[in-house]
């Protein structure tokens, strides 16, 4: 699942005819660099959620035929936050494990990873794997602390010699069943659930070390542009 139906305040005046997830960086929309790098790891059946400007998205992306992908849309009158958005599509989502991802950040991370991790989630044994990066300048403090391939309770972190503090990245693998208890078409953030299974021990994690941006602002897709033109134009010479 791509979650794109954020509004983009704070890309506003960009965002107020576009959504956020169209705009482009490197010569392509955010959310096809996304489609792209999942279907070039297998993972060929995409949810997409939208609600500001979501007709602009269906029109752009259309089935996903022509990136090899079958996509659905599960539309929004208005934003349910991550974790409502996330339960009012579990119908389209299915029983097992699903991957979601943020439409506003850029990240090379290899999407055929997840698939590998997927085994803890099918088992039973853990609801959600995160994928993690090193703290941005504006995200200095980081969200969850990572030892080995476990997500540990921020009380444990004193006692956690080997535990790293890092960013969520926005991309992760969750269990339809930490979704069950939202109602449909209400509104629900995901950290609270996170945490919750934090908590319970049922929360692995890795740490991705190589390109990750959250297009937070007009000025960090300027940069994002530049760097893929720039690296584009590498790979070419």
């Amino acid at each position: 699942m791509i979650l794109a139906a954020g509004r983009g305040e704070r890309m506003r005046p960009l965002t107020d005819r576009i959504p956020k997830p169209l705009l482009m960086a490197g010569g392509k929309p955010l959310i096809v660099w996304h489609i792209e790098n999942l279907v070039l790891a297998g993972i060929r059946e995409i949810v997409i959620n939208h609600a500001h400007l979501g007709g602009q998205i269906e029109e752009a992306l259309g089935d996903g035929r022509r990136f090899g992908a079958e996509i659905r849309y599960s539309a929004e009158e208005s934003a349910l936050e991550t974790a409502g958005g996330i339960a009012n599509a579990l119908p389209l989502l299915g029983d097992s494990p699903f991957a979601v991802v943020n439409g506003d950040i850029y990240c090379d991370y290899d999407f055929s990873r997840l698939l590998k991790s997927s085994g803890n989630l099918t088992a039973g044994k853990d609801a959600a794997h995160l994928v993690l990066v090193g703290n941005p300048a504006h995200h200095p403090g980081g969200d969850f602390c990572l030892q080995a391939d476990r997500i540990i309770p921020s009380s444990n972190q004193l006692q956690a010699a080997s535990c790293l503090q890092l960013t969520f990245s926005g991309i992760g693998l969750y269990s339809p069943a930490m979704f069950c208890g939202i109602q449909r078409g209400s509104r629900a953030p995901l950290a609270p659930l996170i945490r919750e299974q934090i908590a319970l021990g049922r929360a692995g994690g890795e740490h991705h070390k190589g390109v990750w941006a959250d297009i937070g602002t007009p000025e960090r897709l300027t940069a994002l542009d530049a760097y893929l033109t720039t690296s584009q134009q590498v790979d070419h010479d």
